[in-house]
């Protein structure tokens, strides 16, 4: 996507909000009431801002919010894109570009799992610390925008150690299990199979996921901090392994919801 589009967009947004966000937030699947915690002064449909998917995925509203979590001024997308919609890594990462150039200079990024760690639960908020892409792709191919980020982008520490301590020590306040981990990404929609789930716990993931990766990876290339966390919704252990539905994913994933909104509110007021 092009600086124009990035420009094209950022005009939409301003012409409907004065807010200057200092946080963007990433909601996932079955995650939308989080915006609940949040003062809004001003909804934007998803359609209404050029360059902006129509999300296909149920539970994703396809909207950005705008308001305030304390004394945080924040927006948060309810509801991503993903690549088994058919759109472009570019696509679906432009909304953090966007996000960015309105201000934001940290990103909150949330999502559901599979979890592949034997000693973990479904309902358990992970910490992601790192990441493996298994996308096939990259939302940073193609000419880079240097005053956007450089053409190669370090990511050592993709995900911020700051705020992963400050996450730690808010789950502890809070008496919140909270996991850290490595998450895969790869493409879907299916989920995996019995020797594809042993083939990515080979690889070093805790937890599956199909999201995530491309907005990371965007938000580091332009310099944000990234926080990442997760909910294990159903257990991917190969020899253990249940058929499972989205339905179950969506209940899971709405149960635990009200310990990410503490955990992410609790960042928030103390960053």
């Amino acid at each position: 996507m092009t600086a124009v589009a990035v420009a094209d967009a950022v005009r939409a947004v301003q012409s409907r909000t004065a807010i200057v966000p200092e946080v963007a937030v990433i909601l996932g699947t079955g995650l939308g009431a989080l915006a609940d915690e949040l003062h809004t002064e001003a909804t934007i449909p998803y359609p209404e801002i050029p360059g902006f998917r129509a999300p296909t995925v149920e539970t994703h509203a396809g909207r950005l919010l705008f308001g305030t979590i304390g004394k945080r001024r924040v927006a948060i997308m309810q509801g991503r894109f993903h690549r088994y919609e058919g759109y472009t890594l570019q696509q679906v990462a432009f909304p953090v570009r966007v996000l960015r150039t309105l201000g934001a200079k940290t990103l909150i990024v949330s999502n559901v799992s599979g979890g592949m760690h034997p000693l973990w639960a479904t309902g358990d908020l992970v910490l992601i610390s790192d990441h493996i892409n298994l996308l096939g792709d990259n939302p940073l191919v193609g000419p880079n925008v240097d005053a956007e980020g450089p053409r190669f982008p370090d990511m050592s520490t993709a995900y911020d150690p700051a705020l992963r301590k400050l996450a730690h020590h808010v789950a502890l306040e809070h008496q919140i299990v909270l996991r850290e981990g490595v998450y895969v990404a790869v493409p879907g929609p299916n989920l995996e199979t019995r020797a594809e789930y042993r083939m990515l716990r080979a690889l070093g993931a805790d937890v599956v996921g199909m999201s995530t990766v491309p907005e990371v990876i965007t938000a580091v290339h332009q310099g944000m901090r990234v926080l990442g966390l997760s909910i294990i919704t159903d257990n991917c252990l190969p020899d253990a392994l249940e058929p499972t539905s989205v339905e179950a994913i969506i209940a899971v994933a709405r149960a635990a919801e009200p310990k990410l909104a503490t955990l992410v509110r609790g960042v928030l007021e103390q960053l």
